[in-house]
Formats: C-alpha cells, structure tokens, sequence
C-alpha cells in the first residue's frame, strides 16, 4: 500500500512503516521525569472484597490504579484550557488527525548572550530558545508545512528520559521574542522536549503560554482572536536516528476531560517524489 499527499506544492510519500513515537514510556514506581516537585507517578494493585488485581498473586487477572499529574510526570499535551478559568478540555481542542510538522534541532543560548526580551529576570544560569536561533532554523520553510513544530535541544542526553528538573538545574525555556516568532509563523502545535515552555518560577506568569495561545497576560478569558485549538507538548523525546525535516504529526491524546493528558505523538517521514 502506497499513501501520499500534496503538500505546498510537492508530492510526498508517506513512510507509515518508518513512523516514530517521540513520547517518554513512563514507567511508574521507578526512574521517569518530573518537574515542579510533583510526586511520582505511581501504581498500585487493586484490592477489594477479596479480589486481587495480580496473577502472580494468585488473581485472575491484573488490575492496577493509576496515580500520575500529566503536566509534571512525563510526556503530555496541554491546551488553552491550562490558563483559563473556563475548563476546556484536550480532548476537544486536539481534532487534527494528520499534521504537517517539521523537526528542528537547536542548541539554546546562556542567558547573557541573546538580546530578547523575558519575564521574570534572567540569571547567568538560565539557557533560552530564542528568536534568532528559530528564524535560522525557519527560514525557508512554507507554513503549510508548519503546522506543527518539534524542537530537540542539543546535547540529547539520554537523561532527557529520566530527568528530574529542580529549582537547583532550571531547565530550557523560551524568549518572549521566540514565541511571539512562533506564533507569527502560525504554528498550531508545538513540542518540546523539556518541560515548560515558560521559566519554571515564574511568579505564575506563564507569560509565553499566554502569548502562544493569546491570552492577555493576567487575564484567564479566552478572547475572540485566542487560539483555542492549539496545542503544547512537553517533556517528548527524539531519538537522534531521527532527523531534522518534514513530517506528518499524529498527535495521540486519551479522551480525558481535563486541560492535559499524557500523549503518545508519533511521526511519519515525508519522502518528496516531485
């Protein structure tokens, strides 16, 4: 079976057998990322009026419970009901079967060598993405063909996997000046594989948030030129056998009613033939 597409003037075959999930397995009760101090995600077999969740127990079949918090535990997708007080839900917001999306690889800048702008003060600790960094990457790059947006940081430490992120190690985040780039590209749905794409503390500003999904800073009302069906995913991870390009998105959300929800999003290679 041969799939392809017309994309911004070209031919593509899909390389469906190719296709590429960049979600963390998360292995509950052991090593996995976490971010904010948020307690691990965990397991636990179920036990009531005599049945046990688990075979090597002598149950009949295995039943675990779950307990994880989706922003802080391992790859997920959030929307703009992360920042409103209307509780809008992902699964609602995240229809897009197929996205054309690309993968960019960058290395992020110390704080002191970039000129943009950024909410709350800079120490000489924190690394940026910043504006120019993406219009580099960017450039030359139709927006049909960018619909979606993956970001890997370099180094790509295997630890990315298992990394638990503190005050004491502030991980990557974006300038003011990048996403409000991002959002003139008109990207719809962006991923990243650290954990937020705003400083860790921040004094609850969430100021690129905002701005990606255009909502006033300090405001939790969605307006008429907000972004509803836009989408960030945190905390993924690219393998570095894959390479930067074109891609087609499938972005797998669970139909939890809730502003995030863990997320498997897979890629499928784009191959040009004319």
């Amino acid at each position: 079976m041969k799939l392809t597409l017309m994309l911004a003037g070209k031919t593509y075959q899909l390389l469906y057998d190719q296709a590429v999930s960049i979600a963390i397995p998360l292995a509950f009760n052991s090593p996995q990322p976490n971010h904010f101090n948020a307690p691990l995600a965990t397991s636990q077999v179920v036990e009531s009026q005599g049945f046990i969740g688990d075979t090597r127990r002598g149950g009949s079949c295995n039943v675990e419970q779950l307990s994880f918090t989706p922003h802080c535990n391992g790859t997920h997708t959030e929307c703009i009901g992360h920042i409103l007080d209307q509780r809008i839900s992902v699964t609602n917001t995240v229809t897009d079967c197929f996205i054309p999306s690309v993968i960019i690889s960058l290395t992020p800048k110390k704080a002191d060598q970039c000129p943009d702008r950024y909410r709350p003060t800079l120490v000489n600790t924190d690394y940026i993405i910043d504006q120019a960094s993406l219009v580099d990457r960017l450039a030359g790059i139709p927006d049909e063909q960018l619909v979606g947006l993956v970001i890997r940081t370099l180094p790509n430490s295997l630890e990315k996997q298992t990394q638990v992120y503190e005050k004491s190690n502030q991980p990557v985040f974006f300038s003011l000046d990048a996403m409000e780039y991002l959002v003139k590209r008109r990207i719809q749905h962006l991923l990243v594989d650290f954990p937020s794409v705003d400083k860790t503390y921040d004094d609850g500003k969430l100021t690129c948030h905002h701005i990606f999904w255009q909502v006033p800073e300090g405001k939790h009302e969605a307006t008429s030129v907000s972004h509803l069906h836009h989408s960030i995913s945190e905390l993924v991870f690219v393998p570095d056998e894959v390479v930067d390009g074109f891609y087609l998105l499938n972005l797998q959300v669970p139909a939890f009613l809730s502003d995030a929800a863990p997320s498997r999003p897979i890629l499928i290679p784009l191959e040009s033939i004319g």
